[in-house]
């Protein structure tokens, strides 16, 4: 009779705590824990690409024009280099979406600590990478043309264009010539709404991702000094040799299986 009375009132017992354990795991918000991509060790969370996906809906970034598909390779990238000990200051993430029209605020600095959006803007991309949109992309010097891929910010200086921030492109062969073709953040008095009013795009650079006069010092003193910046555009190309992207693909695909 009690080896009967203990299997019920375990059973019982039991039935008590299986809506609790559903709870929690269901939970507003819960996205399983987080766990580094580079750490074999672990299995991931169902719920990398939740974290971006989060990011994304919750600032509305698609409203704003930023693409998801920019921003998911943005996000993808950014972690893996984050863990990879590539990045100093994780702390903010810009995008600049190259697939929208200069017309368009296409430079987005996120503040991933607080899921936060601190600038939205123009920005402009190389004469010859082409007029409203940016078409063609080059890592060769005098070329004239913007670079894509990801970038670590540098430090800061006072050169021709005034308070700049130099760039170091982190893709071999893509972008890493950036440093020495001199492409860096600087304010430029052709990025502007009255540019857009006047030809129906901003004026173009050298190569360099040149921002509003009236907005460049804020931007560059919120991104200097390590933070990851990455330049998007759907290029089949870029997107065929990126090795940061193929490596965080296959890292995050490992995880998967």
């Amino acid at each position: 009779m009690k080896k009967i009375y203990v299997f019920f009132f375990s059973l019982f017992m039991l039935a008590l705590h299986i809506p609790f354990t559903f709870a929690s795991v269901n939970a507003p918000g819960y996205r399983g824990p987080f766990v580094s991509v580079l750490d074999s060790t672990k299995s991931i969370a169902p719920g990398w690409l939740l974290t971006a996906s989060s990011v994304y809906d919750s600032l509305d970034l698609g409203s704003l024009g930023l693409t998801r598909q920019a921003f998911d390779y943005a996000y993808k990238g950014f972690t893996y280099l984050k863990e990879a000990g590539k990045i100093e200051n994780d702390a903010i993430l810009s995008i600049v979406d190259f697939s929208r029209p200069s017309s368009e605020k296409r430079l987005f600095v996120i503040d991933l600590d607080n899921v936060k959006l601190l600038f939205n803007t123009y920005v402009a991309h190389g004469m010859n990478s082409g007029k409203a949109i940016a078409k063609r992309f080059s890592n060769s010097m005098n070329s004239l043309q913007s670079s894509l891929g990801f970038y670590e910010t540098e430090n800061t200086y006072n050169g021709k264009n005034g308070y700049s921030l130099h760039l170091l492109g982190l893709e071999r062969g893509i972008n890493d010539h950036a440093y020495k073709r001199e492409i860096v953040i600087h304010g430029a008095d052709y990025v502007s709404e009255q540019m857009i009013h006047k030809k129906g795009y901003i004026g173009r650079s050298w190569g360099c991702p040149a921002i509003p006069e009236n907005l460049h010092i804020p931007i560059i003193d919120e991104i200097k000094n390590g933070t990851c910046l990455f330049i998007f555009s759907p290029d089949k190309n870029y997107i065929k040799r990126s090795k940061i992207l193929k490596d965080a693909s296959s890292t995050l695909l490992a995880y998967n299986h």
